[in-house]
């Protein structure tokens, strides 16, 4: 086994937010050692969990620090924690080589406010260095294929779990 191999996965959350027309919020990376393919460069909200923090608690906390997005209420959760493993040169690049990939757990909320809210280019009220460059609602169904390759069978299995929050 490789040192990358070895090394533990970190502890994260992962996002759906829902609007009321039932398309999910996609935002589109700023940058990072994980994001090195521009067509593939968006993604659903996503962060670690702080040591001692409860998984619910860091979603909206992640949620906020990301998108500036308070007013949600809680659609459900995939029970299963859902991993992925980082390709072998951005594994030593991010998150400084300490881990080997995420393992993430997913929850799905319906945006209740307006769009206004969302504010990616000062989040968290200012206190967070910016994520994403852009940010769009988009389709469940079209989540998948816009993501970076290597991430893909986690979102395949958030598609599968939130549907019913979705457009029909």
């Amino acid at each position: 086994m490789s040192k990358h191999q070895d090394a533990p996965y970190r502890p994260c959350v992962g996002l759906a937010v829902f609007n009321g027309a039932g398309k999910v919020f996609l935002g589109r990376r700023i940058g990072g050692p994980e994001h090195v393919d521009a067509t593939h460069s968006w993604q659903l909200p996503q962060g670690g969990i702080d040591k001692g923090e409860e998984p619910f608690d860091a979603a909206l906390r992640e949620l906020y620090e990301e998108t500036s997005i308070r007013s949600v209420t809680r659609l459900g959760e995939i029970e299963d924690w859902l991993t992925y493993d980082l390709p072998g040169r951005i594994a030593g690049e991010a998150w400084k080589g300490k881990y080997r990939g995420q393992t993430q757990k997913w929850f799905a909320f319906r945006f209740t406010g307006v769009d206004a809210e969302i504010n990616i280019s000062r989040p968290g009220g200012g206190a967070h260095k910016p994520e994403f460059m852009d940010w769009r609602w988009e389709s469940l169904d079209k989540v998948t294929e816009l993501v970076i390759p290597f991430k893909r069978n986690v979102y395949a299995e958030v598609v599968r779990g939130f549907r019913r929050f979705s457009e029909s």
